[in-house]
């Protein structure tokens, strides 16, 4: 059933974070340290779960089963799926030293000064092949934390290389869901959607790139060690298999028996309970933020019941309204994408939950299709990577034991394409032949 379009249906999320990002802040004006890992995000949720249940005149009983489906929604479930694969291969890469020799070797061939923009162009391209910034986090990130550990770089800033080239790879590539999503939706081809995203993302990821480089500059490698090529194998495995684009699942799932493999080669300690007891270390490792992005699924969907999107929609729709440039229209496009993708904390879903409404704009302000689906598909990255609850920088987090929060301070690429994609609609840029 159609909701009717109610703004106070956003007010839950608000408060989320106003508990959360609030409480990180009060605790640091306070002197405390290590201030924004002392209350957890899925506890700080609770309170806003409790309210959007009591939203409304439905049933409870409708309401909580309205919050279960959002919960158990395929692309939240394929997420934790994600999360604890992703936590089982890099507990036993850790465990037989395979995290350790991989940043060895690559440590031993590439200068310290050019490890972030390494780490931003293996993560992009691998996502780019892949078609998931998820799946390229995980296979990218424990390497992020172990070079972490080997030079004065800092933590945040090289998870900020990792996701930020992922979230480049995910919006341009053309076997993402959300590069499917935003071309069925504005009804063009995705090469023409990806030669438009390539003209605005290529410039925002050579200024990361250049930024990365004068950040990194001055990086040395305080700790040296030897390395294993048989330890590095389960690594160059999982990069060839994500290149040739091999199901993400599949991907993470053979490397686990692969590196188990190794480890049964190389170590007489390892065996067949300390490998299982590795796997299931690092699927409670990944516990917080599975938890989070099923409470944030079932949040998300509460909001959309009680007419959270709905109010979204209509409300930039008024605003187009009497106005038909150009600009106007992708400037509401892009809003769309904005705002309910800070919602739904899911760009794929976002895309699809205001397509219809992008198209309508579209048609109306003469902005052609491609550019349509492009600005959908770029401030859905956008957003993905700067909020705290989105599940990039939650297995970001997680993996490197930071704080979402300190991840977000370092994602340059998506502050950089967002600027560079607003002077992309102020400017017109680029031109489109019809």
């Amino acid at each position: 059933m159609k909701q009717e379009a109610n703004g106070l249906a956003l007010a839950p999320l608000a408060l989320f974070l106003v508990i959360f990002i609030g409480t990180g802040f009060f605790l640091t004006m306070n002197g405390t340290s290590m201030a924004f890992y002392q209350l957890s995000a899925t506890v700080a949720i609770l309170p806003a779960i409790a309210w959007a249940i009591w939203m409304g005149k439905d049933k409870l009983n409708d309401k909580i089963n309205i919050f279960l489906r959002g919960a158990g929604e395929p692309g939240i479930v394929t997420m934790c799926m994600i999360y604890l694969l992703a936590g089982g291969f890099a507990s036993v890469a850790k465990s037989i030293g395979g995290v350790e020799s991989t940043v060895n070797l690559g440590l031993s061939i590439v200068p310290a000064s050019m490890v972030l923009p390494g780490l931003f162009v293996i993560a992009a391209f691998i996502a780019t092949a892949m078609g998931t910034s998820m799946g390229t986090i995980a296979a990218i990130a424990p390497i992020a934390v172990g070079v972490a550990g080997k030079t004065d770089i800092s933590s945040a800033l090289l998870m900020g290389s990792v996701v930020g080239g992922a979230m480049f790879g995910d919006n341009l590539s053309m076997i993402s869901d959300t590069t499917i999503a935003a071309t069925r939706t504005q009804g063009c081809q995705m090469s023409d959607k990806f030669k438009m995203n390539l003209l605005i993302a290529l410039p925002a990821a050579l200024i990361t790139i250049v930024i990365l480089y004068v950040a990194g500059e001055g990086g040395q490698v305080v700790a040296d060690g030897g390395y294993s090529l048989l330890k590095v194998l389960p690594y160059i495995t999982i990069l060839v298999m994500a290149v040739l684009g091999v199901n993400v699942f599949v991907v993470l799932g053979a490397g686990i028996v692969f590196t188990g493999l190794v480890g049964f080669a190389s170590m007489d300690s390892f065996n067949l309970l300390t490998f299982s007891q590795d796997i299931y270390k690092g699927f409670t490792g990944m516990q917080e933020i599975l938890v989070l992005s099923l409470l944030v699924g079932g949040l998300g969907e509460l909001i959309k019941f009680h007419g959270g999107i709905t109010y979204i929609i209509n409300f930039i729709g008024r605003l187009t309204k009497g106005t038909k440039s150009t600009k106007a229209g992708e400037f509401s496009i892009s809003a769309l994408s904005v705002m309910s993708d800070l919602c739904t904390a899911n760009n794929t879903v976002a895309i699809i939950l205001t397509g219809g409404m992008a198209k309508e704009i579209a048609e109306s302000h003469n902005v052609d299709p491609r550019r349509s689906a492009s600005l959908l598909d770029i401030f859905s990255c956008v957003v993905q990577g700067i909020i705290p609850y989105g599940a990039q920088i939650l297995l970001a987090g997680s993996i490197s034991g930071l704080s979402p929060l300190e991840i977000i301070g370092n994602m340059h690429y998506c502050f950089i394409l967002a600027v560079v994609a607003v002077l992309s609609i102020l400017t017109g840029f680029p031109r489109i032949k019809k």
